[in-house]
């Protein structure tokens, strides 16, 4: 099939194809700009540090330590992440406006590269909030583990500053639209070239010579219905014949 035909294909469907581009485009915009929220992300650092045993300054007493603190963090990102801490931070904090279930769903805890630091994030839709959020869980849950784990090893090593602008962590919607641009015409196009392969029929006289792999002697054109008319209203000419008319007695 060579370059004409493919565009011959896409020009006789283009109809189909340009619905098809504005359907999944608009809908996929509206969509986009309706439920697609600005969300930020705020981040506290915590430092599980605990010391030696008391006259044991070996080093491997203290390669001990931070491998147990280490293990420890994975404890303090499930512990963090409970209704016993999130209780007590919506309790202290009612300015938050929010409630433990909420915060819980917001948070996120992440051990930084096999340290012994904790990354406390929170997602919120304004960065304001998610640092006041991410600051109050950090500080209640440095003072609730000695309680709750006889450990008092948690340090705060950076807090998140809600004075500070940051750009949004979520895609712009038009980054959607644009997607869903591209990808529709891809499928507008497929979709023509799918339906000019199912299509079987025979419309040309081209198709009679690769059906059949004989020449077209004669074609007969389609006429219309005002041809038709046209041809009713012309007027028959008389007949003038030659030769002298005949007279019967």
């Amino acid at each position: 099939m060579e370059i004409k035909q493919y565009f011959n294909i896409i020009k006789k469907r283009l109809w189909l194809v340009l619905l098809i581009i504005v359907v999944i485009t608009v809908g996929t915009g509206v969509y986009a700009y309706m439920t697609n929220s600005p969300q930020y992300s705020a981040t506290a650092k915590l430092v599980v540090n605990s010391s030696p045993t008391a006259g044991d300054d070996s080093t491997t007493a203290n390669i001990g330590a931070i491998n147990s603190n280490i293990q420890l963090i994975k404890t303090y990102k499930e512990i963090i992440k409970t209704p016993a801490i999130m209780n007590k931070v919506v309790k202290e904090y009612p300015d938050l406006n929010a409630n433990a279930s909420q915060l819980i769903n917001q948070v996120s805890v992440n051990a930084v590269n096999e340290t012994q630091v904790m990354s406390v994030s929170v997602v919120d839709t304004s960065y304001e909030s998610a640092a006041k959020k991410v600051n109050a869980i950090a500080a209640v849950f440095q003072r609730e583990i000695p309680t709750l784990m006889n450990f008092d090893n948690i340090i705060i090593l950076d807090k998140a500053d809600p004075s500070v602008s940051t750009p949004p962590i979520t895609t712009s919607p038009m980054l959607f639209v644009l997607i869903a641009l591209v990808l529709s015409v891809v499928v507008g196009i497929a979709i023509a070239f799918l339906l000019e392969y199912m299509d079987d029929s025979i419309k040309s006289e081209e198709d009679i010579r690769d059906v059949l792999g004989m020449p077209v002697l004669g074609v007969i054109a389609k006429m219309k219905e005002e041809d038709m008319t046209a041809k009713e209203r012309v007027p028959a000419k008389p007949f003038t014949g030659g030769g002298e008319r005949a007279n019967h007695t």
